[in-house]
């Protein structure tokens, strides 16, 4: 069989798992650059069996699947992959099989992005380097709100975490429940308004869906107090990009750290590229030693249990 790795950027995907078993079934092919012409896409995939994709990275329609004749299985890094039209490769006869996912990482990065906001560190640094010194007013975090949009798996670690720094936490989404809040020892806010009139950062964690595109956009900045910080650790539809950079260009918001986006990677000449008081990462949130393992770890598990007839951690529509 022929077996293709995608959008493997930083050629780590072979040194984090042991491939070997894999290879004596087949050959392995990895893909470091991500195509988003369709038929490029088409030519690159046909040969291949099995494909093993990184979350949504390639996303994998139903115009592209049914293109795909060879193609047997996927294995998704995730429990889920909301890029692969599922049931159009169910119907073709295509499983479709994932990994876990450690819940860690993410948080942890949300946590780089308030830190550095909050403190200045990419200027600071800058003006330490060119020669210079203190340049800035940091914000302590201890005594500040922050308000978490999404209480799920992640945002209640992102509340965990920023209780231990002293920091006062809210929450909201649309389904959102005054139990779980209290579960938590979160505040329950009423409205997406009255958590972004009252928070210092504000933190999303929910899944980008036809409800949650652009639920950060103009009238949600004005909103928000002019000193606080938007953080976004979650999906890059979610906020409206020329929004925030009008928001934080007209001083409605002081700043905002992002590590995911429209489309990825971010082009060169982006404008997000160029607005001050952004602080920008190249969607790190899962991007860690442990997570690798985990991912293609199980990886090299899902296709040798699907070449053995017994597929394992099965996605179904």
């Amino acid at each position: 069989m022929r077996i293709a790795i995608l959008d493997d950027y930083q050629n780590l995907a072979l040194q984090s798992a042991d491939w070997s078993p894999v290879q004596t079934h087949g050959d392995i092919t990895v893909f470091h650059d991500t195509l988003v012409d369709e038929a490029a896409l088409v030519e690159r995939l046909t040969p291949f069996d099995v494909l093993c994709v990184m979350r949504e990275r390639t996303p994998l329609p139903a115009s592209l699947l049914s293109q795909l004749a060879n193609l047997k299985l996927i294995v998704t890094t995730g429990k889920r992959n909301d890029a692969i039209d599922v049931a159009c490769a169910n119907a073709r006869g295509i499983n479709v099989c994932g990994t876990n996912s450690p819940a860690t990482a993410t948080p942890e990065l949300t946590f780089a992005l308030i830190l550095g906001l909050a403190r200045g560190i990419v200027p600071e640094n800058t003006s330490m380097r060119n020669g210079g010194w203190q340049i800035g007013l940091g914000q302590d975090l201890a005594g500040s709100t922050l308000g978490i949009i999404g209480l799920g798996r992640l945002g209640a670690k992102v509340a965990t975490i920023a209780k231990a720094f002293g920091m006062r936490v809210t929450a909201w989404s649309t389904n959102l429940t005054k139990e779980r809040c209290a579960e938590l020892g979160v505040e329950h806010m009423p409205t997406k308004d009255a958590l972004l009139a009252d928070a210092d950062f504000v933190t999303i964690h929910q899944r980008l869906s036809d409800r949650t595109v652009g639920m950060m956009s103009t009238h949600e900045f004005k909103q928000m107090k002019n000193s606080a910080f938007l953080i976004n650790t979650s999906r890059g539809p979610i906020v409206d990009d020329a929004a925030l950079i009008d928001a934080v260009n007209h001083g409605e918001i002081a700043g905002a750290g992002l590590d995911v986006y429209d489309q990825e990677p971010l082009s060169p000449a982006h404008p997000l590229r160029l607005c001050d008081r952004l602080l920008l990462t190249p969607h790190l949130g899962y991007v860690t030693r442990k997570t690798w393992d985990v991912f293609y770890g199980e990886t090299v598990e899902a296709i040798l249990a699907w070449h053995k007839g017994e597929p394992i951690r099965v996605i179904t529509p």
